[in-house]
């Protein structure tokens, strides 16, 4: 479309990094916007964002209008995602919030992206395709009357008739007898009144321990980042059918998730971290010691290497927020986070260099697998330890 070929080929790769620089942008404003205007409001005003500018982008004219809608989309699409993830850790109950943080999100994240090959097989015009894709968001709206907004963010605001009303709901829906009094708006309004001390940004690298670990997770999420997004888009590139090799790539996400679950519940976030990143990295090296007539080990290798990667992905964000003070866990998470759109931003051009050398994006990604690999076994070990609250709790970094 567009002529995007010889001298104009460096779009292609481009218009996806754009998309990336609006999640960026969304990921940066999410959060301060749910704070503020609450996460029900977010989250839906997002998705009509997402859905609308996706359908705007079905009619775009030239590259230039397709790629500023994209960055568009990109915002939404982050925003609304980052927004559920807040709700519904704030409305369910302790036993059900570590399921859906899990597997719940991530399976259903992973069945999403195996309908997109399934679609696009069928579906072989970009702009038919992308119209089939945005509509299901109209889906959505009656959630509006399903979704409850979170009662701690009313809290947080001072509105605590709002909070009962819901609680009130919730409890009846379950068949459960509320309390005469569920809040006492003395003892809220005093807790909401109390001065809290402010932390920014700098905090995180006011002692040398801090610091470390701060330079650790950014380094850390941006090469898994890299890694996920690199062999996410590097699909067409494989040998064999591109409708297939996509929907592997979504399929092996699944049994990643449950396996980080699984982990995550039994054993040290290091070494099964550490154990994810060297079997991702490791196979994406031995790709191209691979005979060329070989073809199905090829694919094997790699979605063994989104595996591995899809699997270290989900375990970073728990990893990462217990490795961080209460205090400043917020800010330490999305710090990181940033560094991980940085990651996704670079991850086109990683699968652009596969034009020069078909092994190249391999290498690259394989060695830096390894390197984060090895750099998670100098970071503190958090399995079975209490979160801390203080910057001056914080597990020491080893070595």
């Amino acid at each position: 479309q567009w002529n995007l070929v010889c001298e104009d080929d460096w779009k292609g790769p481009l218009s996806t990094s754009l998309f990336f620089v609006g999640v960026l942008l969304g990921s940066f404003i999410s959060g301060q916007l749910s704070d503020k205007f609450g996460r029900k409001n977010v989250l839906f005003a997002t998705l009509a964002m997402q859905t609308g500018f996706s359908f705007v982008q079905v009619f775009s004219t030239s590259w230039e209008m397709f790629s500023v809608f994209f960055v568009l989309v990109g915002m939404g699409q982050i925003s609304n995602y980052v927004a559920a993830f807040v709700l519904g850790t704030e409305i369910l109950g302790k036993s059900i919030r570590v399921l859906f943080c899990t597997l719940g999100v991530c399976i259903f994240y992973a069945l999403g992206y195996m309908l997109l090959p399934l679609f696009a097989y069928f579906i072989r015009d970009w702009r038919m395709l992308l119209l089939a894709l945005t509509l299901p968001g109209l889906l959505c709206i009656p959630l509006w009357w399903i979704i409850p907004e979170s009662p701690r963010w009313l809290i947080s605001q001072g509105r605590f008739q709002e909070a009962e009303d819901i609680i009130r709901k919730a409890a009846k829906t379950n068949g459960i007898t509320a309390p005469e009094v569920i809040f006492d708006p003395s003892e809220l309004q005093d807790a909401n009144s109390q001065k809290q001390q402010t932390y920014t940004i700098l905090d995180l690298m006011r002692t040398r321990n801090i610091l470390t670990i701060t330079i650790m997770s950014v380094l850390l999420w941006m090469i898994i980042s890299v890694g996920y997004f690199g062999l996410s888009l590097d699909t067409p590139n494989l040998h064999g059918d591109v409708y297939v090799n996509c929907f592997l790539s979504a399929v092996v996400e699944v049994p990643a998730y449950i396996i980080s679950w699984l982990l995550l519940r039994n054993l040290p976030r290091r070494y099964s971290m550490a154990a994810a990143l060297f079997l991702g990295g490791c196979v994406l090296l031995f790709i191209q010691l691979v005979p060329s007539h070989l073809r199905a080990v090829s694919i094997l290798l790699v979605m063994s290497g989104k595996f591995g990667i899809t699997s270290a992905f989900s375990m970073v964000y728990v990893y990462t927020a217990e490795l961080y003070p209460t205090v400043v866990r917020n800010m330490g998470v999305g710090a990181s986070s940033m560094a991980s759109r940085l990651g996704s931003i670079l991850s086109p051009y990683f699968v652009y260099l596969g034009a020069y050398d078909r092994f190249l994006p391999y290498i690259l990604m394989g060695s830096l697998t390894v390197l984060s690999g090895i750099l998670t076994l100098f970071l503190p070990e958090s399995y079975g330890m209490p979160l801390p609250d203080t910057i001056e709790q914080m597990l020491l970094v080893k070595g």
